[in-house]
């Protein structure tokens, strides 16, 4: 072999080498310059985001047209009721305040993979972990951790070689080692969780670390529920329960009953009545419910919707008249093209009453604002244009029974109460509002009696309405608009 041609072998032989070289590092190297850069900015982000990324409380800011809570609550109560009122809170949040609500940043260029989402527990059982893996480098060792506050974690020990190590099997704080990144991911494969701490739904946060790099990730621990389903059966009468409260208005109820009768011969219908001289209230399919008297009006829809039976009940005044436009099947078809919706209102006589509700949480000191905007609302109900989203409606609505009896109507209103269950219902009721399905309204026959009752000339109920604004929800001022 010449001369010429063993050097020209041997520059072959150096071009493999060093391409074998580059195609083996190159990933690597590429990985450790994006992690070092990743790192720098990382570091120098640090302090940003510690003022950033959570806005610290703040006090919200009143309208001037809204009326103060605080300046209804007598000044020799005032220090005490703030105190209590600051007590529960407390207690609120510790009941209502989930673990896995705390914010969570993803980091970049991470060699760690870890589930973001979907990992559920039992209370006090153990679930494998899914899609924990480390993709990381040629490395001579690698070394991963993981640990929670709330449980422990696992692996079977015994199906490993001893190329691996693993330190605090069954604690909180679990280490995976080992020379082969192979034998790593298939222990971090096999790695479950097990809560220590018995709760129906609550969460854990779990570190996950290799080197300088840190992810964490939820652990959702909720005990499975049973479903509570109603059977619909095959007609209106089984879908639905119409409702009512009436008090000292018999002719009024009267005419509602027969308009009832007129379209809807067998539904049941549920009176709840708290006058002061009760009459007795007959016929097929209805329930006559006697209060003692004046209790209220939430009162009286607490005590007619914990007996419906029905998937949904349609709640009527005692003084509205069924129409050829109350099709109340129509409703229903909107709820169930919708299962995530709890209300669908109605129009009365055309009116729909609809309105939206924006809350500030404000800070801990002086509590939220709230505004009422009358005729407010989101966008149009898909599939359904005639209806749109809001977050309150008229009253004459369909609902869905078991959401409205996680929201009860507050039995300490009694005169001033509308608006109010739907405001202890933000964030939880889905309420919709469609112009398609009508009910009447009768001629107005107030007596001196019932003007009485309904309308005090002492301003006692708006002032305890304000007051207890002020304590329940935490309020600092309310505008009505």
């Amino acid at each position: 072999m010449s001369r010429s041609t063993v050097k020209v072998l041997s520059g072959i032989f150096m071009v493999a080498v060093f391409s074998l070289f580059v195609l083996y590092r190159l990933p690597d190297l590429a990985y450790r310059i994006a992690t070092s850069k990743a790192e720098n900015v990382s570091s120098t982000l640090q302090p940003w985001l510690a003022t950033h990324s959570m806005p610290a409380s703040r006090s919200c800011e009143c309208d001037p047209r809204s009326v103060r809570l605080k300046d209804h609550i007598p000044k020799e109560q005032f220090d005490q009721v703030s105190e209590r009122r600051k007590e529960e809170l407390e207690k609120h949040k510790k009941r209502t305040s989930p673990e896995l609500s705390k914010l969570l940043l993803a980091p970049a260029n991470s060699p760690l993979q870890y589930p973001i989402q979907g990992v559920t527990v039992p209370p006090l059982k153990e679930r494998l972990i899914p899609g924990l893996a480390l993709h990381a480098g040629g490395r001579s060792r690698y070394k991963v951790t993981l640990k929670v506050s709330r449980g422990i974690f696992s692996t079977n020990t015994v199906l490993f070689p001893e190329e691996v190590t693993v330190q605090g099997n069954q604690e909180a704080n679990f280490t995976v080692e080992s020379t082969s990144l192979q034998l790593l991911n298939s222990v971090l494969a096999s790695v479950s969780y097990k809560s220590t701490v018995y709760h129906v739904h609550t969460g854990d946060l779990a570190s996950f670390s290799f080197e300088n790099h840190e992810a964490t990730f939820p652990i959702v621990i909720k005990r499975p529920q049973l479903p509570v389903l109603f059977d619909m059966g095959t007609d209106i009468n089984s879908q639905v329960t119409i409702t009512t409260k009436t008090f000292l208005r018999y002719n009024n109820l009267k005419v509602l009953l027969s308009s009832i009768r007129k379209f809807y011969p067998t539904v049941t219908v549920i009176i709840a009545d708290d006058s002061l001289e009760p009459e007795k209230i007959t016929g097929d399919n209805i329930q006559h419910y006697i209060m003692p008297p004046a209790q209220g009006w939430f009162a009286g829809r607490n005590l007619a919707v914990s007996q419906v039976t029905t998937k949904y009940f349609l709640w009527v005044d005692d003084d509205f008249v069924f129409t050829k436009n109350t099709m109340m099947e129509k409703l229903v078809e909107v709820m169930e093209a919708a299962p995530y919706l709890d209300v669908v209102g109605g129009s009365v006589q055309g009116n729909m009453f609809h309105f939206s509700l924006e809350y500030d949480e404000g800070d801990e000191a002086e509590g939220g604002c709230l505004t009422r905007k009358s005729t407010g609302k989101f966008h149009a109900l898909p599939g359904y244009p005639q209806c749109f989203l809001s977050d309150g409606v008229v009253n004459f609505f369909l609902a869905r029974t078991d959401s409205v009896q996680k929201a009860r109507f507050d039995p300490l209103l009694k005169r001033v109460a509308h608006s109010e269950w739907f405001m202890d219902g933000l964030g939880s009721l889905m309420v919709a509002s469609c112009a398609h399905v009508q009910i009447g309204h009768q001629p107005k026959t107030l007596t001196k009696d019932y003007n009485k009752y309904r309308y005090p000339n002492d301003a006692s109920d708006k002032t305890f309405k304000l007051q207890h604004h002020y304590f329940k929800n935490y309020l600092k001022c309310i505008m009505y608009g």
